[in-house]
């Protein structure tokens, strides 16, 4: 039976390190404060706005909510993302993707501010990632990922991890944070020849393929460290990832559990960032 690498406790962990953090800021007069911009009324957005507020109060981030109708037009998101960037008290946003179709989320992710970036989306942060600099944030999830690896002391150095998913949001900057590990990378996606023979290879397994329990037992072998980035509902409403739970779990030596593992914490990694990102700005 493999080791559950539960998010709970990764993400506890977080919110307790984080308090004492915001606790220190507010001596200094600073505030940690997220912005959060949704447009309509899709449930998981609303569902993940409402984890997110849930875990900026426990670690003592203010929240500022800013909710429009999917009739909004360009220039008043553009209005709003502008006043979000030349407001000190704001730190960090957080904005709902996709947007309806009628607007442009390009130029809407090219005029935030990457020191506000917290979410990883605009251009300068996926650059930063790439270059391993402090412009802009990554992505929340991939990071989460890398915290879940560092609570549970899992080393990466000379490690070979193999990345399943080639997409901006988790694949590409979670083979780069790999490599910051000192890990050595595999990038899997559709195209892929044999790729069973690559994972079994691995030692550690990032799986955001973005389909339901792809990863099979064919996929993996004992002693392995396995990473299920992927949530889906199934048609008889529970909740799956993208790896194979029943076939992989009794094979491997451990592996996160979905639900209860990587998206939780992904919340905690957003608040990171927005303590993070208050501290940057506190320094000028």
């Amino acid at each position: 039976m493999a080791q559950l690498l539960k998010g709970k406790d990764v993400s506890d962990a977080l919110t307790a390190r984080l308090t004492a953090d915001v606790d220190e800021l507010k001596k200094q007069g600073i505030h940690p404060c997220l912005a959060i911009l949704r447009v309509g009324e899709r449930g998981d957005d609303i569902s993940y706005e409402k984890g997110a507020m849930k875990r900026c109060e426990a670690a003592g981030v203010l929240v500022r909510n800013f909710v429009y109708p999917e009739t909004i037009s360009q220039s008043e998101l553009m209005e709003t993302i502008v006043q979000i960037n030349q407001d000190a008290g704001i730190h960090g946003l957080l904005l709902f993707r996709p947007l309806p179709s009628h607007l442009d989320e390009k130029a809407v992710m090219e005029v935030l501010d990457p020191a506000k970036d917290v979410d990883g989306i605009t251009p300068a942060s996926m650059a930063g990632v790439y270059a391993g600099s402090e412009v802009g944030f990554p992505p929340c999830t991939p990071r989460a990922c890398m915290e879940i690896l560092e609570y549970y002391d899992i080393d990466l150095t000379g490690k070979k991890v193999a990345v399943i998913g080639r997409s901006l949001v988790v694949g590409k900057p979670a083979a780069m944070m790999v490599m910051k590990k000192n890990g050595t990378v595999t990038v899997c996606h559709t195209k892929t020849l044999h790729m069973e023979e690559i994972t079994r290879e691995a030692d550690v397994l990032l799986v955001a393929a973005g389909k339901s329990e792809t990863i099979g037992r064919d996929f993996v072998r004992e002693g392995q460290i396995v990473l299920d980035v992927g949530i889906h509902l199934r048609e008889d409403g529970s909740i799956c990832g993208d790896v194979n739970f029943a076939e992989v779990e009794p094979v491997v030596e451990a592996i996160t559990p979905v639900p209860g593992g990587v998206g939780t914490v992904t919340t905690g990694v957003l608040v990171l960032q927005v303590v993070e990102a208050a501290v940057r700005q506190s320094r000028g």
